[in-house]
């Protein structure tokens, strides 16, 4: 691939356009707001000037609603060799481009499993989608060299292909994307009202429920439009468990024993469900989820402290597998959570303590 256009430079096509250019391919970039693709090519994502004949590939990162449109016109005027688009819901515009007659032998569809909580062309990275899965749905029409092209692409971007059918992938990301973002934006919601007490003694449980809720409304709306029969199915199952499970907390309240007992077995049920699907998301590198351990250790709020706890730990010997800070209500400082081997915790314990951290049961 020597040359690409990316229509659409928000943060999902400018961190493309980064990635590619970074990367030697002379890259195009078009946006009907003209300002964005100039502060996308001011980033070094590449040139807002049009190509002079046809591209490698043509990328289109528009909003779900407009991706037809802008393929069936970028395929008529003969813009590029192959066609791809990356918006978040597949077999949609797919059967549009069929609808308005598109020949879909030179289009692929994509999604990258990436994003942030901020949008637009200031917000993009060049590393974004690295170690991300890239999904891929060919048809039987699609061209061997639009198929390469694409796994070029997402090589270039250091992401994982993936090859899915579309509307299986449609169905996937309404499970593990636009539910949970759904989920999130109520949870939330919960607290716009909420006493300022309550708000006060939020930790980092409720962070983390509530972290993808700060996204761009407008966007997600158009997301969800364009995927609103799978995620309306998961939403009913959950909105099932959420009946059976307001009936077994209303029956600890009973007066009568037998009630009770059946209230708590009715949390426990949804509860074990809940440990049982937790356990099935890839863990590491992809692998099923391992069992760390918790070393958790008191961490001032100033500058290299992590570096120090991370080269104390290296120190050790031991690998950190994975790490959280939940941060103290009103003071400098919080808790650094590190996650390693079980074997590696009375290493870990007593090199931390000899260079004078203070460790947390």
């Amino acid at each position: 691939m020597r040359t690409a256009l990316v229509i659409g430079t928000g943060l999902i096509g400018t961190s493309a356009a980064l990635a590619l250019a970074g990367r030697g391919v002379h890259v195009h970039l078009r946006d009907h707001d003209p300002d964005a693709a100039r502060t996308a090519a001011a980033r070094g994502a590449g040139t807002d000037q049009a190509p002079e004949g046809p591209v490698d590939l043509v990328i289109v990162s528009v909003p779900p609603a407009h991706v037809a449109a802008t393929l069936a016109a970028a395929i008529r005027d003969g813009l590029g060799r192959g066609y791809i688009d990356v918006a978040s819901v597949k077999g949609g515009p797919r059967r549009e481009l069929e609808a308005l007659g598109a020949d879909l032998s030179g289009y692929l569809g994509t999604h990258p499993m990436a994003g942030r909580e901020r949008s637009g062309p200031m917000a993009a990275t060049a590393d974004l989608f690295e170690g991300r899965p890239w999904v891929l749905t060919p048809t039987r029409d699609t061209d061997t060299e639009v198929l390469n092209l694409a796994l070029e692409l997402v090589a270039l971007c250091r992401a994982v292909p993936v090859v899915m059918d579309a509307d299986d992938h449609d169905r996937a990301v309404a499970l593990v994307s636009h539910t949970p973002h759904l989920l999130s934006s109520m949870v939330a919601a919960r607290l716009r009202d909420a006493d300022e007490t309550a708000v006060r003694l939020c930790g980092q449980g409720i962070r983390d429920v509530t972290r993808i809720a700060a996204s761009d409304p407008r966007l997600w709306v158009e997301i969800l439009s364009a995927n609103p029969g799978p995620v309306a199915e998961i939403l009913a199952a959950v909105a099932a468990d959420l009946d059976e499970t307001v009936r077994a907390l209303r029956a600890l309240e009973a007066a009568d024993d037998d009630k009770r007992e059946e209230g708590a077995a009715g949390l426990e049920d949804v509860l074990r469900r809940g440990n049982a699907g937790r356990s099935r998301v890839p863990g590491k590198h992809g692998a099923a989820p391992a069992a760390y351990e918790t070393v958790t250790v008191l961490i001032g709020d100033q500058p290299g402290e992590l570096a120090r706890i991370f080269a104390d730990a290296g120190r050790a010997g031991v690998n950190i597998e994975d790490v959280r800070i939940e941060h103290a209500t009103g003071q400098q400082a919080g808790l650094i959570q590190l996650m390693v081997e079980p074997g590696a915790v009375a290493s870990l314990t007593a090199t931390l303590r000899d260079q004078g951290w203070s460790l947390r049961q």
